[in-house]
């Protein structure tokens, strides 16, 4: 099997996985809430990190992925960033389904200015049919407020933040999804152990220490967090190996999976309106899918034209689910710092500190 084949398989996988996890933990999740009402979604996310990292932590120890030292700097406020955006997540919930819409073109318009990226006028045109759909068959009615509209902007520009961080820190230091997850997630874990109980009582007027654990609530939470592994899992392995915007069309996915599933499984109210805002989401899902990849193959094609015939067999990009030993992730022992990166980069998401005030994140 080719490299570009490989790298297409390991892509594949990684979206399959994503869209797995994401689709059982939100049914789980709902039955959590909805059937034996336990309405503490934010101590529960904390629970799903520290599973998370703990899952890492033995996989690290049993020699499945070599750590990779990171600057402490860089790392800390990255995963202080990821907490707070999955709070503001949750703080925003009578705005959750525009949150996410304005994530895309937020996205888009940071790595547009900072990263120098372009969008085609294709890709452009697709994600505007995808966003439509998806507000079709998600976005009710809206009761606008000063204080909800600030949470909500906070949470987008955290969101944007961290997942183009997520993707850059990947990247430039050449560290893997797992790497990342395994030096960031203590750190999110620790901001949601925190503020989850007051967030939660905030929301719900509950105090999660005072609620009665069941049997089948604790079988609930257990089977919860095992499959929050592999979302968080995914969540950085997608990220890391396309693009933020990718994975936020793939998040759309998940929330027309999620409403046909709700409605299969769960007997969830499901109307003429939410089939076809469904219907119009895969539509302009097929059409930035379609139009990725060729645009894709053409910068392949070009790259491979442009570079001697010793430096195509020779420059290879791998990037495993779990980093071997023989992986280049670990060719480098030494701590990795952010602190190297092109300026305008930098600049844009760093600054000195280099996390924008005001944001401290993506699952």
């Amino acid at each position: 099997m080719s490299d570009g084949a490989g790298s297409r398989m390991s892509v594949a996988g990684a979206l399959g996985l994503s869209v797995t996890s994401s689709v059982a933990i939100v049914i789980c999740n709902k039955y959590l809430i909805s059937t034996l009402g336990f309405f503490f979604a934010t101590t529960l996310t904390s629970w799903h990190l520290m599973v998370t990292f703990f899952t890492l932590h033995v996989a690290q120890r049993l020699r499945f992925f070599e750590p990779k030292p990171i600057d402490a700097r860089t790392v800390i406020s990255f995963g202080l960033l990821n907490g707070i955006s999955i709070g503001l997540l949750n703080l925003c919930l009578g705005f959750n389904s525009m949150t996410k819409l304005a994530i895309i073109p937020f996205t888009m318009v940071l790595e547009t200015i900072f990263l120098n990226k372009k969008f085609s006028q294709s890709i452009k045109a697709s994600l505007m049919v995808l966003l439509l759909g998806v507000g079709i068959a998600s976005v009710t009615d809206l009761q606008l407020n000063l204080l909800g509209s600030i949470i909500a902007v906070l949470t987008i520009a955290a969101t944007c933040v961290g997942q183009i961080l997520t993707n850059q820190i990947q990247r430039r230091l050449k560290v893997s999804s797992t790497q990342l997850l395994y030096q960031s997630s203590p750190y999110q874990s620790a901001v949601l152990l925190i503020t989850g109980p007051f967030v939660d009582k905030l929301l719900t007027k509950r105090d999660v220490f005072d609620y009665n654990y069941t049997v089948q609530v604790v079988v609930f939470i257990v089977l919860s967090c095992s499959i929050a592994v592999c979302v968080n899992f995914s969540t950085f392995l997608v990220i890391g190996t396309t693009s933020p915007v990718t994975y936020q069309v793939l998040g759309h996915l998940k929330t027309c999976l999620v409403l046909s599933f709700g409605y299969m499984l769960l007997k969830d109210p499901f109307t003429v309106r939410n089939v076809v805002g469904i219907l119009i989401a895969i539509f302009g899902m097929g059409l930035y899918s379609y139009y990725s990849v060729t645009e894709s193959r053409k910068k392949s094609e070009a790259a491979a034209g442009s570079l001697p015939v010793s430096a195509q067999m020779s420059e290879k990009d791998s990037a495993p689910l779990l980093g071997a030993k023989s992986s280049p992730w670990q060719e480098t022992k030494d701590v990795e710092s952010f602190d190297y990166l092109p300026r305008t980069a930098k600049s844009a998401f760093t600054g000195r500190p280099w996390i924008p005030s005001g944001f401290s994140n993506a699952v």
